[in-house]
C-alpha cells in the first residue's frame, strides 16, 4: 500500500488504485509528445494495470512491528513482493504482451544490484519475458519502446506525487521525491528541455508544467482513512476493513 500519516489517522491507498490514476494520466497524455503514435493504447493499458501485482497483497495491511506503522510499498518484505510482481506480470502478459514488456522493464528498473538471490532470479525471469515478447511481436523500434517506457514511468511518478502528498500542500512541504520535477521527462518538454514539474494549486487542482495532456481533466483516487485509535482497539485488519472507501477528486489544470 501507499500510506500517509498524521497525528490521528493513517491514509491508505491501494496500489491498483494508484495504478488507475496512472492510467487516467496516460489516457489523457498528448501522444504527439512521444514523436509517434503506434501502440499508444497498449501503453495506456500498461499504465492502468502496472501495479496489479499488489491486488492480493493489498487486501489487508500488514503491521510493521519495528516501525509501528503498516508496511508500505517501499519497505514490504522483498521475497514476497518479488513473487507477487511475477504473478502480476504474468497476468498482464496474458492481457497484452506489449504492455507486459513495458511493465517488466519498469519493475526491473527498480533493482540496480543483483547481489540478493531473489533479485537475481527475478531479473533473469524478466529478461526472459522481455526476450520472449520481443520475439513474439517481431521488429519493435527501440525509440518507440523507450518513449513508451518513459511515459509509463512518468505516469507512475505523477500518480505517486498525488498519493504521497496531502492535497493542497505547498511546494516546500511536498514529499521530497518530485520537488525538482520528474526524472526522464525532458523529452516531453519541447519548450526548455527541462523536467516536467507538478504543484498543487488548491486542494483539488494540480498544475503540470509545461502541460503534457490534451485537455485539462478530472479523475478520482480511492482511499481509506483509519483512525489510529481504532487500530489500537481493533487491530490493523479489523480497523482497515471497518473503514469506508472514500474518493479524492483531482483536476489537472494548465
Amino acid at each position: 500500500m501507499i500510506i500517509r500519516t498524521n497525528e490521528q489517522e493513517i491514509i491508505f491507498i491501494q496500489q491498483h488504485d494508484h495504478g488507475f490514476l496512472s492510467g487516467e494520466m496516460a489516457r489523457h497524455f498528448n501522444p504527439q509528445l512521444l514523436g509517434r503514435t503506434e501502440r499508444f493504447e497498449d501503453v495506456v493499458l500498461a499504465a492502468y494495470e502496472h501495479d496489479r501485482s499488489w491486488i492480493g497483497l493489498d487486501k489487508t495491511p500488514i503491521w510493521y512491528d519495528a516501525e509501528q506503522v503498516p508496511y508500505t510499498f517501499m519497505d514490504f518484505p522483498l521475497a514476497l513482493k518479488l513473487a507477487f510482481y511475477r504473478i502480476g506480470l504474468d497476468e498482464i502478459e496474458a492481457m497484452n504482451p506489449y504492455a507486459s514488456l513495458l511493465c517488466s522493464m519498469h519493475f526491473a528498473s527498480f533493482f540496480h544490484l543483483e547481489e540478493q538471490q531473489e533479485v537475481v532470479g527475478f531479473l533473469r525471469k524478466e529478461r526472459e519475458r522481455q526476450k520472449r515478447v520481443r520475439e513474439q511481436l517481431g521488429e519493435l523500434p527501440e525509440d518507440l519502446i523507450h518513449s513508451h517506457f518513459r511515459l509509463l514511468q512518468f505516469c507512475d511518478d505523477l500518480s505517486l506525487f498525488v498519493c504521497l502528498n496531502k492535497p493542497g500542500v505547498s511546494k516546500e512541504d511536498e514529499f521530497p521525491w518530485y520537488q525538482e520535477g520528474f526524472e526522464r521527462t525532458e523529452p516531453f518538454n519541447r519548450d526548455t528541455g527541462k523536467p516536467l514539474v507538478a504543484e498543487w494549486v488548491s486542494e483539488k487542482e494540480i498544475r503540470v508544467a509545461p502541460f503534457p495532456f490534451t485537455v485539462p481533466f478530472t479523475t478520482i483516487l480511492k482511499y481509506k482513512t483509519v483512525a489510529k485509535e481504532n487500530i489500537r482497539k481493533l487491530g490493523i485488519d479489523k480497523a482497515y476493513h471497518a473503514a469506508s472507501w472514500l474518493e479524492q477528486e483531482i483536476t489537472f489544470v494548465q
